[in-house]
């Protein structure tokens, strides 16, 4: 062990053999990648496996890709996933409610996260080793260090933008679902049949909360209380409204009141609320309008108005 640090020790200390001890690093590590990745198409394309993977799956032929790639990894999930409970349930709900509720996401994230911390600043430092030699040690290996720490951290906010984008889906569909439901259940329909009707309906329009509105009917049949149902829907959504739905829905269903008149009163604050946060949303405008006003619109104003006057009073005094 000490001769391999007198040995690093003097190929750091020249800066031509840093170079080529870096350029050598990255050239095994992209070998090895490369083969990584050959050996993992090589066993997703196996026809053992995929003639094994149709059986267990007939039926399901909308299965994705991810899937699969989430079997090959699954040896490696003890060496990825976090050791802490809590860390892995605030996580997975993070992907549950942006859409991802494989039992297989949890490990496909931590595996993403890891290759983004290992691939991108190991491009980094072999192009940084070739196109600018003059980098010192230090430079390079804190450049490594920076892109590793945006590597890892570029898979949550990702994650987070995806959360917002699908909440958004769901927030903005959701009037449009108060409507149908009051229709269907004022025409006679029971909840289940509401439920089915409405996301049928909604399935070119609101594509995402019509697969929502349609696995909840799909628990209601395979014996899942309905009360449970809607919850497990809120869980998912991971939106304030819908909690309140959930919670106005459960009253009405363990009381006897009726449904229509619960869906009606809730529609109505519901769009009250929603009023409400567009005030709100305006009444911040003029807020966030003042730092592109006086740093962009501003200086062009008086650049355009003002310049030439400037320029007119320096030509009469002689000013140049």
């Amino acid at each position: 062990m000490e001769y391999l640090l007198q040995t690093l020790s003097k190929l750091l200390s020249e800066p031509g053999q840093t170079t080529w001890f870096f350029a050598v690093i990255m050239g095994v590590a992209t070998t090895l990648f490369v083969l990584a990745l050959l050996l993992l198409v090589a066993g997703l394309s196996d026809p053992v496996r995929r003639r094994l993977r149709s059986i267990a799956n007939s039926g399901h032929h909308d299965r994705k890709t991810t899937d699969a790639v989430a079997e090959a990894i699954a040896p490696l999930s003890p060496y990825i996933l976090p050791r802490q409970e809590w860390e892995r349930s605030k996580t997975t709900t993070k992907l549950v409610h942006a859409g991802y509720r494989s039992g297989n996401a949890l490990t496909l994230f931590y595996a993403i996260k890891l290759l983004s911390g290992i691939i991108l600043p190991a491009i980094a430092i072999f192009l940084t080793t070739i196109f600018y030699p003059k980098f010192t040690t230090f430079q390079i290996v804190f450049l490594g260090l920076f892109l590793s720490f945006i590597g890892l951290l570029f898979p949550n906010i990702v994650l987070e933008r995806l959360i917002k984008k699908r909440q958004r889906q769901i927030y903005n569909g959701f009037p449009d679902v108060l409507d149908l439901l009051i229709t269907c259940t004022e025409a006679g329909l029971g909840l289940n049949a509401a439920l089915k009707r409405v996301a049928e309906e909604c399935a070119v329009s609101h594509p995402v909360l019509s697969g929502e509105l349609t696995l909840v009917n799909m628990e209601i049949r395979a014996g899942v209380n309905r009360v449970e149902a809607l919850k497990n829907f809120s869980a998912r959504a991971g939106i304030e409204e819908i909690h309140s739905f959930v919670a106005f829905l459960s009253q009405s269903l363990r009381f006897g009141t009726s449904i229509a008149d619960t869906l009606r009163i809730y529609s109505d604050e519901f769009r009250d609320k929603r009023m409400q946060r567009a005030e709100e949303m305006a009444a911040k405008m003029g807020t966030k309008m003042i730092f592109p006003l006086i740093f962009c619109i501003l200086p062009s104003f008086f650049l355009v108005a003002i310049g030439p006057a400037v320029l007119g009073v320096l030509k009469a005094l002689g000013v140049r």
